[in-house]
């Protein structure tokens, strides 16, 4: 009669490794919910409807936490164009550094010019018949703290901006609209081109004074500010000068071609007077 042979039934490998995977996963998911009960993660929604884009002109009265207090009360910015694009940081300065740059420049202000784009030098026109003078860049603490807060809100570094231009505007005075990025191989050369303005008013207007975008895509008259325009500010989207605030608009489009949209001018004032501080930034260009 023949023997059957006897066999040790060993564990199985596959049977250990599927034992000890499954033993991996339900002590994983078990440190999941742990997790989520605790808020630390959270479970993204696969709804495209609710993956909402972040709107700069969601961000309203939001106090920036500091340690000091530093004058400037509640800061907020506000989209007000995407053709061009354009922003307003409201106090962005505060009273005292308004104050300071206008008797800064005071001693200094002479007939305001523009660059001529044949030579690169400034020139006299009618255009702009403002007085201003520059600040050199980096010149007391309060400028370069200024100028870091600049970079801060436009994400590009202090070296890339040109010098703060203090401009004065009387009852008349104005300047027509133009575009701050440059036509010329002369000024991109010698500097880079100008991509991005920040203009920052100095001092509340009466009457008049608005920086004007005069082809500006959208609806002019949905501003909150439209009943207080000039008839000059209502011929385009228009900015109301406020003590503090700050106008931030883009001269290039993200593809680095000029924006056609970003034409703008200061309209005259009509009753008051108007400070303002503009900071010209460029991109330089590199060569190997």
């Amino acid at each position: 009669m023949p023997v059957k042979g006897r066999h040790s039934r060993a564990p199985s490998r596959k049977s250990s490794s599927s034992t000890f995977v499954l033993a991996m996963l339900i002590m994983f998911s078990f440190l999941v919910l742990i997790l989520l009960a605790l808020g630390i993660l959270s479970i993204p929604s696969s709804s495209r409807k609710s993956q909402k884009a972040i709107d700069l002109s969601s961000i309203v009265h939001k106090t920036l936490d500091s340690e000091e207090d530093d004058g400037r009360g509640d800061q907020w910015v506000e989209v007000i164009s995407w053709e061009p694009r354009a922003f307003i940081y409201h106090n962005f300065l505060s009273e005292a550094e308004c104050d300071y740059l206008i008797n800064l420049a005071k001693p200094h202000m002479q007939k305001s010019e523009v660059v001529d784009s044949e030579t690169g030098k400034s020139k006299d026109s009618r255009v702009r018949t403002s007085s201003g003078t520059f600040l050199a860049r980096g010149r007391d603490k309060i400028i370069r703290n200024i100028e870091k807060r600049i970079a801060d809100f436009t994400f590009i570094p202090v070296e890339n901006g040109e010098g703060l231009q203090i401009l004065h505007y009387e009852v008349g005075q104005k300047y027509e609209p133009h575009y701050d990025y440059f036509l010329d191989d002369f000024n991109t050369k010698n500097g880079g081109q100008r991509i991005a303005t920040v203009l920052m008013y100095l001092s509340d207007v009466e009457e008049g004074g608005e920086t004007v975008f005069p082809v500006a895509k959208g609806n002019y008259s949905s501003v909150p500010w439209w009943n207080e325009l000039s008839e000059c500010g209502k011929g385009g989207l228009s900015v109301k000068p406020k003590m503090g605030d700050a106008l931030l608009f883009w001269s290039m489009k993200p593809d680095a071609t000029p924006d056609p949209s970003s034409l703008h001018g200061g309209c005259p004032v009509i009753k008051g007077n108007k400070w303002s501080s503009t900071k010209w930034i460029r991109i330089h260009e590199y060569h190997a």
